[in-house]
């Protein structure tokens, strides 16, 4: 496993960021915080693009910057992608490809342009000019030219930020395959818990220059002491389980969590497919006896493991067990007086079918 090691320091005009921490980088692992926490300034600290910052970067055993030493961006075995795709708008996408691929680091994975061409759907745009494509376009085209530099770490810095939601999805599909196809972590800057949460095996949460918290991510997001850095109205857990048997007739799809089973929308996935589904806490209710005669589906047996109340709002935040796994639900302080609800107490988590978006499925490879 790949260890990024940092204990790096950098003043700017609003605020010091002060990183002192060792990132063990497997598949995707997100920087998720709000405008203007850092996120994006340690990324390039990372990358090598503020000299101005002082203490030291590792990766594995190699020193990119301590008190004596700096080793300049194209030296580091990186390879950044940003918002906008910086392509070369005076070449061809094939040209474009073959400048990173003729400047690849040769001591890295031996990943080739033809193998690019294919796991990025590139042979119809090789003659064509950036300016003729679409934002998605593009921007696959960057992230397939990052790859042919044959970089160590990818680091990417929002690049789905300025695409509407139809492209969004087709490049997140392809970023997702990147760690698991060609060898390579990925440090992924976002501020949209949605992408983090279909992305990120591993979530690092940024506040004011400072790392406040770090760890899985269904394991960050169902925590409730981080309401201001995950958000309130779209607090959400992520709950793994694998397709179970659909229903044809109504389109249904039935989702093993553990030995119990979430019914959702029909899904295009085979039996057994490993899948995570983010629920938003305010999809989710409950009832403290087994209801009935509902139009609710998805009735899970659940103990309640955390009542966090906010005394200066009508609410409580909630988490639950359900199969070892954890939810979230916010209720209002009044409901949690009028059921007696308490923790360590069985209930059952009310959860619509149709409150599962399946835009938020994250398809996980079968071990």
């Amino acid at each position: 496993m790949t260890v990024l090691s940092l204990a790096c320091t950098l003043k700017r005009p609003f605020g010091i960021i002060d990183i002192s921490h060792d990132i063990e980088l497997e598949g995707i692992t997100a920087l998720f915080g709000s405008n203007g926490s850092g996120k994006t300034t340690l990324l390039r600290m990372i990358a090598g693009l503020e000299p101005k910052a002082t203490g030291l970067i590792k990766l594995d055993n190699i020193v990119w910057q301590n008190d004596t030493h700096f080793i300049p961006p194209h030296k580091r075995n990186t390879a950044l992608v940003f918002q906008d795709a910086r392509l070369f708008a005076h070449k061809t996408v094939q040209q474009n490809l073959e400048f990173a691929e003729k400047r690849a680091n040769k001591n890295n994975s031996q990943i080739t342009l033809s193998e690019i061409i294919e796991a990025f759907s590139l042979a119809s745009f090789l003659n064509k000019k950036p300016n003729t494509l679409s934002g998605g376009e593009r921007q696959r085209i960057a992230i397939a030219r990052a790859l042919l530099s044959r970089p160590k770490l990818l680091l990417m810095d929002e690049p789905l930020s300025a695409l509407d939601v139809k492209h969004r999805a087709s490049v997140m599909a392809f970023i997702q395959t990147i760690p698991q196809k060609f060898g390579i972590p990925v440090l992924y800057v976002s501020h949209s818990i949605d992408e983090v949460a279909k992305l990120a095996k591993k979530l690092i949460l940024i506040d004011s220059g400072k790392i406040v918290a770090t760890g899985p991510t269904a394991r960050i997001l169902a925590r409730l002491d981080l309401p201001n850095l995950t958000g309130r109205f779209e607090a959400s857990a992520l709950i793994s389980g694998s397709i179970g048997p659909s229903d044809d007739k109504y389109s249904l799809t039935s989702i093993d969590i553990g030995g119990q089973f979430i019914t959702v929308p029909q899904l295009a996935l085979g039996s057994g497919q490993n899948i995570d589904l983010r629920i938003r806490a305010r999809d989710v209710a409950i009832a403290t006896t087994k209801p009935t005669n509902l139009s609710i589906r998805n009735i899970l047996n659940a103990t309640i493991t955390q009542i966090a109340p906010e005394p200066d709002s009508a609410f409580a935040e909630i988490q639950l067990c359900v199969c070892d796994q954890f939810l979230r639900t916010r209720l209002t302080r009044a409901s949690v007086d009028d059921l007696s609800l308490k923790e360590g107490m069985q209930v059952f988590a009310l959860i619509k079918s149709i409150a599962i978006d399946r835009r938020m499925e994250k398809v996980r490879p079968n071990k």
